[in-house]
């Protein structure tokens, strides 16, 4: 009587399978099968991996304007309190503008690094993709930095194109332009009445006063009667020269922007809710558009994120 053959062992037959595929290869069918497994783990992480990134930026974001409150507070601290003088060009009253007088060049010996005039959202000058040092003229202003002010001037040098700024300075943050301290001989600056500007720290309310965040451009003015950009995007440039909110009024962290304020908190700021801070002394915080106008203004943009509380 012959004897009957034992059975393979489970593990002997996945070697023999597994060295019998690796001499003759894989099929067409097989490799097929895993380039697709590989593209469907790929579509699974990509967006976690994207979201990750954005989640990164935001946060050194605010890191960098945690440090802007710093530098802003060591300048008062040097200064009695107050601030900076401020661009007063073309006002005799004021006297002669220096270069030094505009905050990028006034609170440069409390920073060394020109990445930090950069929100990580906007890392792109203008003149990077033809569109100029202006800021705001992007087909997308949201996400483009203004500047580089090169030529025909050497890095360094106060710009001969824009006076308030230094050659080859960068940036995708700005400041509130009512933070400042002219000579009390001004009558106006800029235009805009002596009185409302913010002169120094001594103030109460200070939560509720931006000192310097996300903009399309290095500086802004804004009224309580500004009205939004007309659709999402929208570079300041094709504005009125006097809707200065919309070089705030940008979507560039999801509904958002972030500011640090005069007692230097950060804070991210709903869009609609920019009409509700204190930009300058009498600044009317009930005189912005309401929710149904947000609603119903121009493309109607703004009414997908959420209301000021």
């Amino acid at each position: 009587m012959s004897k009957q053959k034992a059975p393979t062992p489970l593990k002997t037959m996945i070697f023999n399978w597994a060295g019998h595929r690796f001499i003759r290869g894989f099929t067409l069918v097989e490799l097929l099968v895993v380039i697709a497994i590989i593209a469907l783990l790929m579509s699974i992480l990509l967006p976690a991996l994207g979201k990750v990134r954005k989640q990164a930026k935001d946060v050194l974001c605010e890191t960098n304007l945690h440090q802007w409150g710093t530098i802003f507070a060591m300048y008062a601290d040097d200064w009695d309190g107050n601030f900076m003088r401020g661009w007063t060009e073309n006002n005799p009253d004021c006297g002669e503008t220096k270069n030094t007088d505009y905050w990028m060049q006034a609170l440069r010996p409390y920073y060394k690094d020109g990445d930090l005039r950069l929100c990580p959202m906007a890392t792109k000058p203008g003149t990077e993709i033809g569109q100029g040092p202006y800021g705001g003229a992007a087909p997308d202003a949201t996400f483009y930095a203004w500047g580089v002010f090169p030529e025909p001037d050497q890095c360094g040098e106060p710009s001969s194109r824009w006076p308030p700024s230094t050659a080859c300075d960068y940036g995708s943050y700005g400041n509130n332009s009512y933070i400042c301290n002219p000579p009390l001989s001004c009558k106006d600056i800029q235009g805009h009445p002596m009185s409302l500007c913010w002169r120094h720290t001594r103030v109460k309310g200070g939560a509720y006063i931006p000192l310097l965040g996300d903009e399309q451009w290095i500086d802004c003015w804004p009224h309580d009667t500004d009205m939004p950009p007309d659709y999402e995007g929208q570079p300041w440039q094709q504005l009125t020269p006097g809707n200065m909110m919309a070089r705030v009024c940008i979507n560039r962290h999801d509904g958002f922007v972030k500011w640090v304020f005069l007692d230097y908190s950060v804070q991210k700021l709903p869009l609609r809710c920019l009409w509700k801070q204190r930009w300058h002394r009498t600044f009317d915080i009930n005189a912005g558009p309401t929710d149904a106008e947000f609603a119903t203004w121009r493309t109607g943009w703004l009414s997908r994120f959420p209301p000021c509380k």
